[in-house]
């Protein structure tokens, strides 16, 4: 199956059975839309139109598609040509750029044919979790064109919460497929935005429209034959007899052959890359990675003042332990937040801009739990008990802020207290924190001092480095 450049979706195969009705339907409004497009044979002109201070690349008119529909299909009633058209763009075929409602109008309204990539043949199965991407993306792209609307802000909210556990990697995700979209040409990167837009019509539509993709090949297939049983998680369809008391003697049980076994050989080959990054996007990370930290190698970037450890000179482990940190030090803050977890500086710093917020409780909190687990087994059900009634129970003198899931599974955990009791709820408190509390931090004047004065060398570490390196 065919990848689209730059964007991981999730796509499922194709059911193998051509004669499915679904399938030749498809292939007939294909073929119609290939010869649309196609300019030797007379197709729809095709072309960018200007608008007030800007281009619309690549669109037609409904008044174009309408009247080649009636002259190339013999088609005498308007009505009907219309007809056709609305048929085509409920599959997704055609879309309006101006609106997310799948119609064919006769009249000056523009649309745009959707690149083949999106074409329902292909049969793809998008998931909550690839929906949740693409409109985590949409938030983070030019809002002023791709503003999303009030349902689909409905939708990622419901989303956010339903992943929360996850939405650190779905952000992530939008986030990397936002930087490859920024490299393309703007006028690509329109139409694309576009294209992928109207997929998400079809699979997501908008409040009151129809969903065409209710009736997949696959549940037409098992209305056909209802003896086959759910397919398993790892999409192989097994055939057994029916659990139901009611027996269904018109459909017997097909023998599995060589074609099935084909075809599910097939499928699981197509799991298999959908969960597989492309290497292209492994290698860009690994460089983005090897560059944001080639200062701190010391194979690759000679330590100051030597490397301990092909040296006998510990000065270097002596400024690291130090409670007065380097530029270098300061910096690396910057690059996550587990780089401040793990600097016992860095939490200092981190907990005294939460005191400030009055919200220090959350890094006490992770530490708490974090400690915790380091506990021997006889000392840990005490340490449950004091977090639980330092942060957790009702009255707390340090409560702290968690979803009703999390604290309903802390409650029971409790319980039967263990080293893991808090997980979920730590969990919870760290994304928080990574998400809210962590950026401020960073735009803080207490960091952005802190950065500038190790720039401009006003650092104590800087004074005790000249002075352990006079001293010996």
């Amino acid at each position: 199956m065919a990848q689209g450049s730059g964007d991981q979706r999730a796509v499922g195969i194709a059911d193998p059975e051509e004669s499915s009705p679904n399938m030749i339907v498809y292939r007939k409004i294909e073929d119609i839309i290939t010869k649309m497009q196609d300019d030797k044979t007379g197709g729809v002109p095709i072309r960018t139109v200007k608008s007030f201070l800007s281009k619309i690349p690549s669109v037609v008119t409904g008044t174009d598609i309408v009247q080649w529909l009636m002259k190339n299909l013999s088609i005498e009633d308007p009505v009907e040509a219309i007809h056709l058209g609305s048929l085509i763009a409920a599959q997704g075929y055609i879309f309006p750029i101006s609106d997310h409602v799948l119609t064919m109008k006769d009249d000056g309204t523009f649309y745009r044919f959707q690149a083949p990539y999106f074409w329902p043949s292909n049969c793809w199965e998008p998931e909550n979790t690839d929906y949740a991407i693409y409109l985590c993306k949409r938030t983070m792209q030019n809002k002023a064109r791709l503003e999303l609307a009030d349902y689909e802000a409905e939708n990622l909210a419901r989303l956010q919460r339903a992943f929360a556990r996850k939405w650190e990697f779905i952000f992530m995700q939008a986030e990397a497929q936002v930087k490859i979209d920024r490299k393309k040409d703007k006028t690509e990167r329109k139409i694309l935005d576009s294209q992928e837009r109207a997929f998400w019509d079809v699979h997501r539509p908008v409040p009151g429209c129809v969903n065409t993709t209710e009736m997949d090949i696959r549940k037409c297939r098992r209305l056909k034959n209802p003896q086959k049983v759910k397919k398993s998680v790892y999409g192989v369809t097994e055939e057994s007899q029916s659990q139901s008391p009611v027996h269904i003697p018109s459909q017997p049980i097909r023998k599995t052959t060589k074609e099935d076994i084909r075809k599910q050989i097939t499928f699981l080959n197509a799991q298999i890359d959908r969960h597989c990054l492309k290497m292209s996007k492994v290698a860009e990370s690994l460089i983005a990675y090897t560059e944001q930290y080639v200062e701190y190698d010391p194979l690759i970037t000679p330590a100051e003042p030597s490397n301990p450890w092909i040296s006998d000179d510990i000065t270097l482990w002596d400024i690291e332990m130090s409670k007065e940190p380097s530029q270098q030090r300061v910096k690396r803050w910057g690059f996550s937040f587990d780089e401040v977890l793990k600097d016992q500086v860095g939490r200092d710093q981190f907990r005294r801009f939460l005191e400030s917020e009055f919200s220090s409780e959350n890094l006490r909190f992770w530490l708490a739990v974090q400690d915790l687990k380091k506990q021997p087994l006889q000392d840990v059900a005490k340490r449950v008990e004091e977090i639980w009634q330092e942060f957790l129970a009702p009255g707390a003198p340090s409560a702290i802020n968690l979803d009703s899931h999390s604290y309903e599974i802390t409650s029971q955990n409790v319980k039967d207290g263990g080293r893991y009791t808090f997980e979920d709820a730590q969990e919870h408190i760290y994304k928080l924190m990574k998400s809210d509390s962590y950026a401020r931090f960073l735009r803080s004047n207490a960091y952005q001092d802190l950065l500038l004065a190790k720039k401009k060398g006003k650092s104590l570490a800087g004074k005790r480095l000249t002075g352990l390196m006079q001293s010996s």
